[in-house]
């Protein structure tokens, strides 16, 4: 059912949802942070309905998260966004395409017309929709240099499609904060707690909510890790994480392979 009463310009000022989608893969699945009672990751998306329910009577606010992680744009276009559009709820948040870029030989050109074609869906049901720029992975992981040309053209396209005044968006890519490995998981793909707990907050910025606390602040100064520590990270790093992951690549497999989303309804949330 189209949703015909939300308006563009909610955006732009402190809006109240009674709805919510958060569509996506890892990113948006809430990979690495805490985990809830029924052991799923709890992720900022969630947080983010926590925060937005509190200005609902209890059974008010509904929330439906259709992310799996692993999913490309394609993937993500073709699985999850119809069903999203659907449901008409009054927010969407669309995360999507860092997959992609991840492997070789990506079709950038792609990429950017499948975002952009789920975007458009979104917004034709009238939700507010929120994006986001990826974090520069220059400044904190070695060899990764190859992924700016195109992280850099995928920020730009985001920025280029908020021009639509119903599309806000989260620009991590300028926040130096994500710089500091805490804010990120051993595996160095996904964000830690405190990572999620920062873009939970930098998304209800994004939709004119009251501060809550400055996301962008750096973390307190710590002693940097010795030579062998870092050593010694970077070996169980490759161990555990970079070999599997290049395993998946060289097989065709994907992490979320077989696994339904978390909350593929879009029911009360009580936080």
């Amino acid at each position: 059912m189209e949703n015909t009463e939300n308006t563009p310009t909610a955006v732009r000022g402190c809006a109240s949802f009674a709805s919510y989608v958060a569509v996506g893969d890892s990113f948006t699945e809430g990979m690495c942070d805490d985990l809830l009672p029924d052991g799923q990751f709890r992720g900022w998306a969630d947080r983010v309905a926590a925060r937005l329910a509190a200005d609902h009577p209890a059974g008010g606010f509904r929330y439906a998260n259709l992310a799996v992680r692993g999913k490309l744009i394609g993937q993500i276009h073709d699985e999850q966004v119809e069903d999203a559009a659907a449901m008409g709820a009054e927010l969407v948040t669309l995360a999507g395409g860092l997959n992609d870029v991840l492997r070789p030989r990506c079709d950038i050109a792609r990429v950017e017309e499948l975002l952009g074609a789920s975007a458009a869906r979104l917004r034709a049901t009238g939700a507010t929709v929120v994006m986001f720029t990826s974090t520069d992975p220059t400044r904190r992981m070695a060899g990764s240099a190859r992924l700016l040309p195109a992280i850099l053209r995928m920020k730009a396209f985001v920025h280029e499609l908020a021009q639509d005044p119903g599309i806000a968006v989260v620009d991590l890519f300028s926040a130096p904060c994500f710089d500091d490995r805490r804010l990120w998981a051993e595996d160095r793909l996904h964000l830690s707690p405190e990572g999620h707990r920062r873009v939970a907050e930098a998304v209800l910025e994004a939709l004119g909510r009251p501060a809550g606390f400055d996301w962008r602040a750096p973390l307190p100064a710590a002693a940097p890790p010795t030579r062998g520590e870092k050593l010694a990270a970077d070996a169980r790093w490759a161990r555990t994480h970079l070999g599997p992951w290049i395993g998946r690549r060289l097989t065709g497999r994907s992490s979320g392979d077989g696994r339904a989303p978390k909350r593929v309804d879009l029911l009360p949330y009580e936080g």
